[in-house]
């Protein structure tokens, strides 16, 4: 029978793991992990409507309104038909609304409604969940290096991929 704290509920065990990992384990686990994130993340947000990747957009939006949709598609580090699709879908929903811009009638420009600033609060809410849920157990200071990490992993990652260039489409 496991140990219980003063109220009488019993403790989560705090056994540290010791397997030995290499720096091989690393693709795999953070793969999983992001997957668990964005399944987790997706199933909060549906309560409000959206779907995956839109937090996204909404978020983007949020900051920095009147994006056009290849701006948007390459801050969220998507393709442009991607992003087209997307804000079509959003657009139906009743989130974004497209409008010309006011100093080039050749560009469009993406712009949340008040459903679309509505939620998001919403969003926040959900990631605040989601974030809560994947750090259980963590201490501050291992939330703190966690991120750090993640962050070096992606500059990293960053760095190399404005190196590559894909190759033509014939």
């Amino acid at each position: 029978m496991g140990k219980k704290n003063k109220d009488g509920k019993k403790q989560k065990s705090k056994k540290k793991d010791h397997t030995e990992y290499t720096v091989t384990d690393l693709s795999p686990a953070l793969t999983q992990a992001a997957r668990s994130m964005r399944t987790v993340l997706s199933r909060n947000l549906f309560q409000s409507g959206l779907y995956a990747g839109q937090d996204g957009v909404i978020l983007s939006l949020a900051e920095a309104d009147g994006m056009t949709a290849g701006g948007l598609a390459q801050k969220l580090g998507v393709k442009a038909p991607t992003m087209t699709r997307t804000i079509g879908r959003m657009e139906a929903q009743g989130f974004l609304e497209r409008k010309p811009d006011a100093d080039d009638a050749r560009l469009t420009k993406v712009f949340l409604t008040e459903q679309g600033r509505g939620s998001v609060k919403a969003i926040e809410q959900a990631a605040s969940a989601c974030d809560h849920l994947a750090t259980l157990d963590f201490s501050d200071k291992e939330i703190r290096n966690l991120v750090r990490l993640l962050k070096a992993i992606d500059n990293n990652l960053q760095a190399e991929a404005a190196h590559f260039e894909e190759p033509e489409e014939i």
